[in-house]
């Protein structure tokens, strides 16, 4: 097994630890500490949750890689009821009660679901004749990840619920249609564009921005999709056509002659389109005509309930994070202060940074959380762009090495598996930089490796050791 390990992946592990290491070091040293080793400090106990997570990487290692397969179901099983319980936890931190604290230790159950929702979607869609194009095994796939989101979320922990959704890019992989993953592309640019520029009038016309923007969208992706799926090519530039046409001609009145809200003629020209895609349904009996319909009047539904959802159903701090993060509001002093401050730490850095401890807005401790979700910013100030720049290279090293290994994969059971891995760090990373640099919400979820904690690091460990394991047997299962 250790002759067929995969080493590059397992250095390019250490790497990281290594770096997270120095990373935690740098994010809670304080000014007049002496020993960052002491288990006192939060630099000496990643030590203690390094060590542990090496050793546990070679317990995966050593165990049979069948052991993964026929003991899915159970590890997913135990895992959902621990999440269930975890939601009658009378333990609170920090508004959330995804946390189980047994005496001096605290787990968080979430971390370690993710593993046990990969394994399970794994075992799922490698059982002889499933397929992601039939509903029924479709709707299977994704209640195994449903569940678990669902209890996270009654944990109070939207953050941790969202990771789920990587497993998308998963299903994407192994044969769900684009338009699926395309829908769920259109609707974060409808909630954008159209939360983002509702109140801004158009011209000199009482039509707003936002909804004129999102309804011109949707006739534009229907046509697309008329065009693509149905091969209805004269039809589909006649749907651009016609409803461009209609809507510039009642513009231009409303700018001119008299001015009303333009957004009433989209709406006729939607329910029209919704109409015109129902008769070429029952008329030519192509089930695609259909699936465009549900879209075109999913859209529209979507987007007039964002903004009852966004004022309504969120919590205040959720609904204030998003209109700081859409430029709404500003609040410099409230939700927008970790970001702005994280902002800071980072610009501050330069090119180089400030070098190892020498960093004056973590010292100082500006940032909150700036050694678990926003460690990232003590990167940037102390080792600058260059050292930015090498732990996302050596992130993507780990995405592109794993991808590389989920190809190779003679089973489904190891290529699914595989590639929920990499979809989980991929999401990971990218909404926890991008969280620190203001570019995407703030959903409170780690840094690979890098964010302090014992169940983080170990539910990534798991995560990564179960695959290499996985892969370590590849010859094997050929034969």
């Amino acid at each position: 097994m250790l002759r067929s390990l995969d080493w590059w992946t397992v250095a390019i592990y250490v790497a990281l630890l290594v770096f997270g290491w120095i990373s935690v070091c740098g994010a809670s040293y304080s000014y007049g500490d002496t020993d960052i080793f002491s288990l006192g400090t939060r630099s000496g106990m990643q030590i203690v949750w390094i060590g542990t997570s090496l050793c546990l990487g070679f317990v995966l290692l050593m165990l049979d890689d069948r052991f993964y397969d026929m003991f899915a179901y159970i590890l997913y099983g135990a895992l959902l009821l621990l999440l269930f319980i975890t939601i009658f936890n009378p333990h609170q931190i920090k508004g959330s009660r995804s946390w189980l604290v047994l005496g001096p230790l605290r787990l968080q159950p979430a971390e370690f679901a993710k593993f046990a929702t990969a394994l399970a979607l794994a075992k799922v869609m490698s059982v002889y004749g499933f397929t992601i194009h039939r509903m029924r095994d479709f709707a299977t796939a994704l209640g195994v990840v449903m569940v678990p989101m669902l209890f996270i979320v009654l944990q109070r922990e939207t953050g941790s619920a969202l990771v789920y959704l990587s497993f998308f890019l998963m299903f994407y992989r192994e044969g769900m249609p684009g338009s699926v993953l395309f829908t769920g592309v259109a609707m974060v640019i409808y909630f954008v564009v159209g939360i983002r520029y509702e109140e801004t009038m158009l011209f000199d016309t009482p039509t707003s921005v936002g909804k004129f923007v999102v309804l011109l969208l949707v006739q534009i992706f229907t046509a697309g999709m008329v065009y693509v799926y149905c091969k209805a090519r004269r039809e589909a530039w006649s749907i651009l056509g016609y409803g461009l046409g209609i809507t510039l001609l009642a513009l231009l009145f409303s700018e001119y002659v008299i001015p009303f809200d333009v957004v009433w003629v989209q709406v006729i020209l939607t329910v029209a389109l919704a109409l015109w895609l129902l008769w070429n349904g029952l008329g030519s009996r192509l089930k695609n005509y259909y699936f465009i319909l549900l879209f075109t009047l999913g859209s529209v539904a979507f987007f007039y309930s964002a903004d009852y959802v966004l004022n309504n159903v969120m919590e205040p701090h959720q609904r204030v994070r998003i209109n700081v993060l859409l430029g709404l509001d500003e609040d410099l002093a409230g939700a927008g202060y970790n970001v702005h401050q994280s902002e800071i730490a980072i610009g501050s850095g330069g090119l180089e940074g400030k070098g190892f401890l020498n960093g004056t807005q973590t010292k100082l401790k500006f940032v909150p959380e700036q050694d678990t979700d926003f460690i990232f910013c003590t990167v940037g100030e102390e080792e600058g762009f260059v050292g930015s720049s090498m732990v996302l290279l050596l992130f993507l090293a780990l995405i592109l090495r794993l991808i590389h290994l989920a190809e190779r994969q003679p089973m489904r059971f190891g290529r699914v598996y595989g590639y929920s891995v990499v979809s989980i760090f991929l999401f990971h990373v990218f909404i926890n930089v991008g969280m620190v640099l203001g570019l995407t919400p703030v959903i409170g979820i780690p840094l690979p490796f890098f964010s302090y904690g014992g169940s983080s690091l170990w539910g990534f460990t798991f995560l990564l050791f179960i695959f290499l394991r996985i892969d370590a047997s590849r010859e094997m299962s050929r034969r």
